[in-house]
């Protein structure tokens, strides 16, 4: 495996954001490692954000994370959206039954303290992966589902609060 530093991390992100030919967008969507590190500094300094979507699990050692990335992003003037529970529940395959294996709530509950929107929960469920892995996501392959109930849900909050917070930003500035 590689490890990518600073530098590295810094360049691959910008070559994708001004190398990629992205045509006219509704949104890009950027999946960033938890935290406060080089990749999120650079794209709330280099990218006009509509804003930033924080995603923990329910656990608190997880929120900690996300309590640190929230304040980052309000730092640099980023919008947070809001905050997403992954994982706040296990649905058994087998027989449906939902369990909370790493607690539920959490999200929720910081959210409410941190004066933020929560999102919504995305339950854990083996489907999710597997659609994915076969590169076919949940709300295409099973669209009634649970699963896919939830990220529609959240998708809209999104959309909702990304239009109620300013006009779509250009994409990219300086680069």
């Amino acid at each position: 495996p590689t490890i990518w530093r600073g530098p590295m991390v810094m360049s691959a992100l910008e070559q994708m954001l001004k190398d990629v030919a992205w045509g006219n967008l509704d949104a890009l969507v950027v999946d960033m490692p938890p935290g406060t590190g080089d990749a999120q500094l650079t794209m709330s300094q280099r990218v006009s954000l509509a804003g930033a979507v924080i995603v923990s699990t329910p656990q608190d050692i997880a929120l900690l994370d996300a309590r640190k990335g929230l304040n980052m992003f309000k730092k640099v003037n980023v919008p947070v959206l809001g905050i997403v529970e992954n994982m706040s529940i296990f649905i058994c395959p087998k027989c449906g039954e939902p369990t909370d294996i790493f607690g539920t709530g959490g999200a929720e509950q910081e959210a409410l303290r941190l004066g933020v929107d929560f999102l919504g929960g995305i339950p854990l469920h083996k489907d999710i992966r597997t659609t994915s892995d076969d590169g076919t996501p949940i709300v295409l392959e099973a669209p009634n589902s649970i699963h896919s109930k939830s990220y529609r849900s959240i998708a809209s909050a999104i959309w909702e609060n990304v239009n109620k917070q300013r006009k779509v930003p250009p994409i990219i500035k300086g680069l």
